[in-house]
């Protein structure tokens, strides 16, 4: 089930399901909302998108209205989240999925968000989509590559090839908007040669991994893997999370493998995570692609969680074709 485009005027609802609005400055929030303004949208909060926590989120009940909210109200055509965090998963259980299917609607968000974009992808048939979340609007620099993948990705309907961003950035933007470092980008690089195509999910693999054992967890068969990880992760951590996603039933039809870019910080770079791929028996016949444009690097294109994509792994270039 795809959900409608967007259309001029039509009304983004910003959500809280993880971190609050209220951590983000000002000055991005403005920056956010005139960006989407520019676009043609109109923006919303929802009512507990700005509460201040006393833990690291809102309360399970404020958050799970706020997406219902979201969800019930005709004026919104698409639900879009303020940011990651950490414990997206408390809201799985809670969730009223006859309610989300009954009023589908693009909801967009990554990182954390992934435990929901899955989520809400396996017990409801919606397709949803890791892109920048709300906060993603504010940064100054370096947002072009974003806003066009967001802009194409919801408001039309053709196959998107998806070109390499011309520079990227690890910057910590949020903390200082105008010292920014951008490097060259060389493109996505292939680790394994071939071709596939399938069923898209995943999103950030530690949040992903978390659904494991669950009635959350989406049908590995038949799929193509999109998988990144943030500077928490390092050579070790993501060895055994891809491990474990391994393990998992119906991995061993899993159809091909695309990895977004590392932070800097996680330091795994292109040889360590060859090395890991290449450990790794159950992927030898996979086609495999790294260093894609998304995760926690900026900028980011914005992919559909149920969509179908199509990707070529060869020698000297990788394709990745996305069907909306």
């Amino acid at each position: 089930m795809i959900p409608e485009k967007l259309k001029h005027g039509d009304e983004i609802r910003v959500i809280s399901p993880s971190k609050s609005l209220s951590i983000v400055a000002p000055d991005q929030q403005e920056l956010a909302v005139h960006r989407l303004r520019d676009m043609g949208f109109t923006v919303s909060y929802s009512n507990y998108a700005a509460e201040a926590p006393a833990l690291l989120s809102n309360p399970v009940e404020h958050r799970i209205l706020d997406i219902h909210e979201a969800f019930r109200d005709p004026h919104v055509k698409a639900v879009l989240t303020t940011l990651g965090g950490y414990d997206s998963n408390q809201l799985l259980s809670h969730l009223d999925y006859d309610l989300i299917q009954a009023h589908p609607k693009i909801f967009c968000g990554y990182s954390d968000i992934t435990a929901l974009s899955n989520s809400i992808y396996q017990k409801t048939g919606l397709v949803t989509y890791s892109g920048p979340h709300f906060s993603t609007f504010g940064m100054k620099q370096g947002l072009t590559y974003t806003l066009e993948h967001f802009r194409t990705m919801f408001t039309t309907t053709a196959a998107i090839d998806i070109e390499p961003a011309a520079h990227w950035s690890d910057d910590a933007w949020y903390l200082d908007q105008e010292d920014c470092t951008f490097y060259p980008n060389q493109g996505p690089v292939v680790i394994h040669e071939g071709q596939a195509s399938g069923t898209l999910i995943g999103g950030n693999l530690c949040t992903f991994n978390l659904l494991q054992g669950t009635a959350f967890m989406p049908e590995l068969a038949g799929t193509v893997l999109f998988l990144e990880d943030d500077e928490l992760s390092n050579p070790e951590t993501f060895d055994r999370d891809l491990q474990s996603l391994i393990h998992q039933p119906g991995f061993d039809q899993v159809q091909g493998l695309v990895i977004g870019r590392f932070q800097k910080a996680s330091n795994v770079d292109l040889p360590t995570l060859t090395a890991v791929i290449e450990s790794k028996p159950e992927l030898a016949s996979l086609p495999v692609i790294a260093d894609a444009d998304f995760g926690h690097t900026s900028p980011i294109f914005t992919f559909p969680i149920g969509g179908h994509v199509e990707i070529k792994a060869e020698r000297e270039q990788a394709h990745i074709r996305l069907h909306l």
